[in-house]
């Protein structure tokens, strides 16, 4: 069994910007990162997040959910949020931008699954804060531009793994985050 690594899933609150299998990657995505023993965390929102949370809980895992929002009710009433799923919520207060950046700081690693900008946001704070990272490749949006985007000279390490399999991507992303965690 693993350390309980927290990771981050990433990806966009509406899936129809996404592909059709999308949903059913996140599911599979959160459920072996509970499988693996780790502890999933997202953005307390719809979509790739949401479907992501579901697949931990089907595998009996730990989910944690930031939400945008200052308490549950605004959670509920002015973002429409859902919060079935979610182990704990943290109410940041923060509004999205905000809570991107907690939520990626909170995690010892990311996973992006399809996106738009705001999946953009936490990847280039996790990008920035050298967290180790894992793309699902095929997923749409966001994670299919990212090679692109990291191409050319950066400071800092490159610390991305890709993959197009969730079980393969989450065993990528763990070693990635042990390698790094032995590195301190």
């Amino acid at each position: 069994m693993n350390k309980a690594y927290k990771i981050a899933v990433s990806g966009a609150a509406d899936i129809r910007a996404c592909p059709s299998q999308a949903k059913r990657l996140a599911e599979e995505v959160g459920k072996e990162i509970a499988r693996q023993g780790c502890i999933l965390i997202t953005g307390a929102t719809t979509g790739i997040p949401y479907f992501s949370a579901k697949g931990a809980k089907k595998a009996k895992g730990m989910s944690i959910g930031f939400s945008p929002a200052a308490s549950e009710k605004a959670h509920r009433r002015v973002y429409h949020l859902p919060l079935d799923y979610f182990d704990v919520v943290v109410y940041t207060g923060f509004d999205y931008s905000g809570r991107n950046l907690l939520m990626t700081r909170a995690a010892d690693g990311v996973i992006i699954i399809c996106g738009r900008l705001g999946t953009l946001n936490e990847f280039t704070v996790a990008f920035e804060d050298q967290k180790p990272i894992g793309v699902l490749v095929g997923s749409g949006g966001t994670a299919d531009k990212i090679k692109e985007l990291t191409k050319g000279p950066f400071r800092g390490q490159k610390k991305i793994v890709y993959e197009k399999e969730p079980k393969k991507l989450v065993k990528k992303l763990i070693n990635l985050i042990k390698k790094d965690k032995d590195n301190l």
